[in-house]
């Protein structure tokens, strides 16, 4: 996607502002005037800009306190000082306070866009710094893996979804690989340049997951001591994922809504309009239509963001992929000096093992395998999984199984074993079998599990 740059240009001096501004525009940038501090205050509060070109003597409101609300309101804002020679000091001092350089008047055209440009560089490069340190733990795959027709499939309408510009809704189960795939679905999109962002509408409460995605201004509530950019205003120009939106309460769902059919927002605490243009991925392992009988979720809602849906196959309906996947985990946390390899009946188990948590179990599973195995084999025992009878365990033979218990049988024995390993650590349990902590809570109350 090609995005212009948003600069500001603030000078008192309105011819200069208009020459200016007709050189940025045959540069091929988006440029806006305005003559005062207190206009380019307003300016920002209703606007992602990128650059922002600030005279420092101006009648009202002077550029150094122009200065110090972009260094609260929108910090990612670059600014560029335009000041006369005499004014030198004042502008060290104001890259002190946070402006990226500053240029003497009169200005050499090709140094301003020079300047201009490695300011852009640079907010692109604070933008992806804090998104890498948002998601460093999420430990997202460069690639999807898979070879059934089942993951195929998905692959090519991810591919052919990626070229155009509409929301998009993943369903599937938990640690089926939805946000890999909403990843995937931005890679090879023409935003594949600007940022991926996520957010997990579960894991907040409501007040900061709106403060998240649309931000606040100082003091909207008790703890706003200053005031933040949302992820939309973040995700400018790239692309939003909204990871189980089905959590997301009734009373947030009409402003999400609203952005989407108007790409405005407002920060909690503010009366001012912002812009974003960013594509929103939404991901559920819930069914949206029985939400919506339910009154959990709204109808108009759904269809904004439904417009494209892929559905990812649970592991259990591609089981072609496990031993492509468990491999392909054991390459990479395995030891370097000392790699492990699946055992042909630990294969067979696999292959024959329902997967409750899908794909992010299988990881885990991998991983706790490595720890215990006593050697460069992993044998069945050390995969840990719930056994319903050993005798009739699957081996390399390609003998079925009989007698096997319910599956719900079989996930209680296997979540009884997960929380006793993890001493009842409900929130690591949750993770390691790739759930969520609300999940296991619900399945604990359903099979009266208690800590022996």
């Amino acid at each position: 996607m090609s995005k212009e740059n948003n600069i500001l240009i603030c000078d008192d001096d309105e011819t200069l502002c208009y020459l200016l501004k007709e050189q940025l525009l045959e540069e091929g940038f988006a440029a806006q005037t305005v003559y005062d501090g207190k206009d380019a205050i307003e300016a920002v509060k209703g606007k992602n800009y990128d650059v922002l070109l600030l005279d420092l003597n101006m009648n009202e409101v002077s550029g150094e306190e122009v200065l110090k609300f972009v260094s609260g309101h929108s910090p990612s804002l670059q600014v560029i000082i335009l000041t006369a020679q005499s004014d030198i000091k004042k502008a060290i001092k104001c890259i002190k306070m946070g402006a990226y350089d500053f240029i003497s008047k009169p200005y050499d055209f090709d140094d301003l866009i020079l300047t201009i440009n490695r300011a852009i560089d640079h907010k692109n490069l604070l933008v992806k710094t804090t998104i890498l340190e948002e998601q460093i733990n999420k430990n997202i795959q460069s690639d999807i893996i898979g070879t059934s027709k089942e993951i195929l499939k998905v692959i090519t309408l991810a591919n052919k979804s990626a070229q155009s510009e509409s929301n998009v809704l993943i369903e599937g189960e938990t640690g089926t690989g939805k946000e890999l795939l909403a990843e995937y679905v931005h890679r090879n999109s023409p935003r594949s340049e600007k940022p991926f962002v996520v957010i997990n509408c579960a894991s907040l409460p409501d007040q900061l997951i709106e403060s998240e995605l649309f931000g606040h201004e100082r003091g909207a509530f008790t703890d706003a001591k200053t005031s933040k950019q949302g992820l939309v205003e973040i995700a400018d120009g790239g692309t939003l994922f909204l990871d189980e939106i089905g959590e997301m309460s009734i009373t947030l769902q009409p402003k999400l809504l609203r952005f989407l059919e108007s790409g405005e927002y407002r920060r909690i605490g503010s009366v001012s309009n912002f812009s974003s243009d960013v594509r929103v991925i939404g991901a559920t392992n819930k069914k949206l239509l029985e939400e919506i009988e339910s009154n959990n979720f709204r109808r108009d809602l759904l269809f904004r963001l439904n417009v494209i849906t892929l559905t990812l196959p649970p592991l259990r309906e591609r089981k072609e992929d496990i031993l492509l996947l468990a491999n392909h985990f054991l390459e990479i946390k395995s030891p370097i000096r000392s790699p492990k390899r699946l055992a042909p009946d630990t294969e067979a188990l696999l292959i024959n093992y329902s997967f409750p948590g899908n794909v992010r179990e299988l990881d885990h599973i991998i991983e706790r395998a490595i720890i215990f195995a006593s050697d460069d084999i992993i044998k069945p025992e050390d995969l840990n999984l719930p056994v319903t009878n050993k005798k009739n365990q699957y081996s390399n033979t390609g003998d079925e199984m009989t007698d096997v218990l319910p599956m719900e049988e079989v996930e209680k024995i296997h979540l009884v074993k997960a929380l006793d390993f993890y001493g009842w650590d409900r929130a690591t349990t949750a993770y390691k079998l790739g759930i969520s902590i609300k999940t296991l809570y619900s399945k604990i109350r359903k099979y009266s599990l208690t800590q022996q």
